[in-house]
């Protein structure tokens, strides 16, 4: 007979559908960028380069849920100062730190406190780290281009965030009684 196997509490079941959001849509970037601008698809298949640590996620997630929780927005903004650096600031990939910030805002209890202000804290140096480390970006994307990857990504960031604010909603940040009954 097997254990019964425990479900995950409310914001780390949350932090896994994120995880696992992103983890699916990171094939599909490559394709939009060729689609959309048509140059510069080999240096777009950088962006999965994270794919495989928004996968682990969902996997540590039940052994570990802090560590789950704390890892997306950290991973979430490394990957996003990566890719700032591989399509440029004029690209709006720097958005997606507005969706790391969010998820250290909403993936942790009250008695977490100081575990989310060093997420939020962390989060924000890695933004303050992209605004500084500037130069050129990896590929030479022309101002064209640089227009259709700001729309696409302005899209990309406000439909991450809408599905956080949509996935999170309602769910308590005050530690739960483990063994309280349901009604």
């Amino acid at each position: 007979m097997s254990a019964q196997r425990v479900p995950l509490d409310p914001l780390t079941q949350a932090t896994v559908t994120i995880a696992w959001v992103i983890c699916l849509n990171k094939p599909f970037y490559p394709v939009y960028v060729w689609y959309l601008v048509g140059d510069g698809v080999v240096a777009s298949l950088g962006s999965l380069l994270a794919a495989p640590v928004f996968l682990a996620i969902p996997f540590i997630a039940r052994r570990w849920p802090i560590i789950a929780r704390i890892s997306l927005p950290i991973v979430g903004a490394f990957d996003t100062l990566f890719e700032t650096k591989l399509f440029g600031e004029s690209s709006g990939t720097e958005l997606f730190f507005g969706a790391c910030i969010m998820l250290a805002a909403v993936s942790f209890r009250t008695k977490e406190k100081w575990i989310q202000r060093s997420v939020t804290a962390v989060t924000f140096a890695i933004f303050l780290l992209s605004r500084y480390i500037g130069g050129p970006p990896f590929h030479g994307w022309s101002d064209t281009d640089l227009a259709v990857l700001l729309d696409l990504n302005i899209f990309a960031a406000a439909c991450l965030m809408t599905l956080i604010a949509i996935r999170y909603a309602g769910l308590s940040t005050v530690a739960e009684p483990a063994n309280r009954e349901k009604c």
